[in-house]
C-alpha cells in the first residue's frame, strides 16, 4: 500500500477509539487498521517534530527545506555536516546582516577563507567644523577573496550571496584572485 512504511506501527490505533459497538466488529477493525498503516508515518513524524526542525538532527532533504525557511542558499556540493552548520548558524548571521562583519562571515562560510572587504564607509564625521567628510559619497563595497584555485569558487553564487547580505542601496563588486 502506498503511503505506508513496512513494520511501522502506530502508538494510537484508531480501532480502539471507536465506540464499543464497533470495537468488536471485524470489518470496522480491519478498515481502521488500514487507516492506521497510512497514518503511522504522519504520527511518527509529529511525535518527533523537534528533530525535524533541528538542523543537526533533521533528515538530509529536510535540511534543504530548513535552509529555505531561514533564507540561506546551500551548496549541494558541500558535505551534509557543513550544510547543517550553515543552517544552524543562520540566526547568528542575521544579527550582523548588512554589516561588514556579517558580510565577511557569510563569505567566509561560502568561500572557506576570510575575505578582504573595502567599503566607502558608513557613518562619518568631520574632524573640524566645516571640514570635508571622510569616505566617498557613493556607497560601494568591494569583496576580494584570495584562494589557491579561483576556478573552485562559484563567483555567481558568491555575487548573489553578497547582493542579499549587503544593504540594497550599496553597489558591490566581487573579485576572486589566486593567492
Amino acid at each position: 500500500m502506498r503511503g505506508t512504511v513496512e513494520g511501522l506501527e502506530t502508538r494510537h490505533p484508531i480501532g480502539f477509539l471507536l465506540p464499543a459497538l464497533y470495537q468488536d466488529d471485524d470489518f470496522a477493525q480491519r478498515f481502521t487498521s488500514a487507516l492506521d498503516a497510512v497514518m503511522a508515518p504522519i504520527l511518527a513524524t509529529l511525535d518527533c517534530i523537534e528533530a525535524y526542525v533541528d538542523p543537526s538532527l533533521a533528515p538530509p532533504d529536510f535540511v534543504e527545506w530548513l535552509a529555505g525557511w531561514v533564507g540561506i542558499e546551500l551548496d549541494e556540493n558541500w558535505p551534509l555536516e557543513r550544510q547543517r552548520d550553515l543552517v544552524a548558524s543562520a540566526v547568528g548571521l542575521y544579527e550582523w546582516h548588512g554589516t561588514t562583519r556579517g558580510l565577511a562571515r557569510l563569505v567566509e562560510i561560502y568561500a572557506g577563507v576570510t575575505p578582504e572587504i573595502s567599503e566607502s564607509g558608513g557613518a562619518s564625521w568631520a574632524a573640524s567644523p566645516g571640514g570635508d567628510l571622510p569616505g566617498s559619497a557613493d556607497a560601494h563595497v568591494k569583496v576580494t577573496v584570495r584562494v589557491a584555485d579561483p576556478s573552485a569558487v562559484d563567483v555567481g553564487r558568491l555575487d548573489r550571496i553578497i547582493a542579499k547580505a549587503k544593504p540594497a542601496h550599496v553597489a558591490h563588486e566581487v573579485e576572486v584572485v589566486a593567492e
